[in-house]
């Protein structure tokens, strides 16, 4: 007859079950992130891009960032999606990872590409720390269900897969680096403009690929956002904002109007409302110090329709 093993003493079978009991926890709750969310920076970061207004249908009182907002491009319309924590609608099941791949790769988590009218080609310049703040504001706002608008783009602009190859020709790598050899004043000017706030989006004209002309660098545009010219923002005295002092432009960003007491109109007027009036006079100066110091670059641009340009 064989013998019987010798019983467990109770202390190791509670310490063997404890240690399973937080596995099976570990397990079941996935990676826990180290990092403390914040969501009020998050939302300075929010107010520097603009406020997202793509991402709000206003004309149709839709939720707030709940998507739906048609954009119109020359390529076709696109509709700004649901980025609020909806789990399925919205972004509310992204990893901070995810978060990151679709602000500076424009890559979506199931890995399909983001079409470049998100600008995804500016957005790579934010650190990770401004980036991961930006997801802990949004993921604090109430949920919507709204579903997201399928964009109204003909063949073949709606063909994702080619998005690739335009990515290798226009989306550069790398976030970022401030230049030493200029003030922390311009450093910060640059990084507002360039990265959050993306004013080359709108404010620089595009090739027949959609892709930036970076020798007209803030020169203007004339098929801007919602295919309404967006003005030449450099010095430049006659097409350009050279007879601007720092304290118009300042003005401009805190109230939404001119020099000439007339006011800015579209999207622009909305990323100011919703966006620029909520920074730091600090921040305000940097971005105004900046944009003095670009090459004037002289580009005579005529709106289509006087009444609804987006003329600064």
């Amino acid at each position: 007859m064989q013998n019987l093993p010798q019983a467990i003493p109770q202390k190791t079978l509670n310490s063997a079950n404890r240690i399973l009991l937080a596995l099976i926890f570990l397990v079941a709750s996935g990676p826990i992130s180290a990092r403390t969310p914040d969501p009020e920076r998050g939302k300075k970061v929010f107010y520097a891009s603009g406020g997202c207004g793509c991402h709000t249908d206003v004309q149709n009182d839709g939720p707030f960032m709940g998507g739906g907002r048609g954009i119109k491009t020359p390529f076709g319309i696109f509709f700004g999606s649901n980025i609020t924590p909806h789990p399925e609608e919205g972004v509310g099941r992204w990893s901070d990872e995810d978060f990151i791949r679709a602000m500076t790769l424009g890559m979506a988590p199931d890995g399909r590409h983001y079409f470049p009218v998100f600008p995804y080609t500016s957005f790579r310049l934010m650190n990770k720390e401004d980036l991961l703040h930006l997801k802990d504001y949004l993921f604090s706002l109430p949920i919507s269900s709204r579903v997201n608008t399928e964009h109204d783009v003909p063949f073949p602009f709606n063909w994702r897969p080619p998005l690739f190859f335009w990515k290798l020709l226009f989306l550069e790598k790398g976030s970022y680096q401030p230049d030493p050899s200029r003030s922390k004043s311009w450093n910060r000017g640059d990084y507002l403009s360039n990265a959050l706030a993306h004013c080359g989006e709108c404010h620089t004209p595009r090739n027949l690929l959609g892709g930036l002309n970076p020798s007209m660098h803030y020169a203007g545009s004339q098929e801007g956002p919602e295919g309404e010219l967006a003005p030449n923002i450099t010095p430049d005295l006659e097409t350009g904002i050279g007879n601007w002092s720092i304290e118009d432009i300042v003005w401009l960003l805190q109230t939404g109007m001119k020099p000439d007491s007339d006011n800015v109109q579209g999207l622009m007027s909305e990323s100011t409302e919703n966006g620029y009036a909520h920074l730091p006079l600090e921040d305000l100066h940097a971005i105004a110090e900046y944009l003095s110091s670009l090459p004037p670059i002289r580009h005579p641009l005529e709106s289509k329709n006087q009444e609804s340009e987006m003329d600064w």
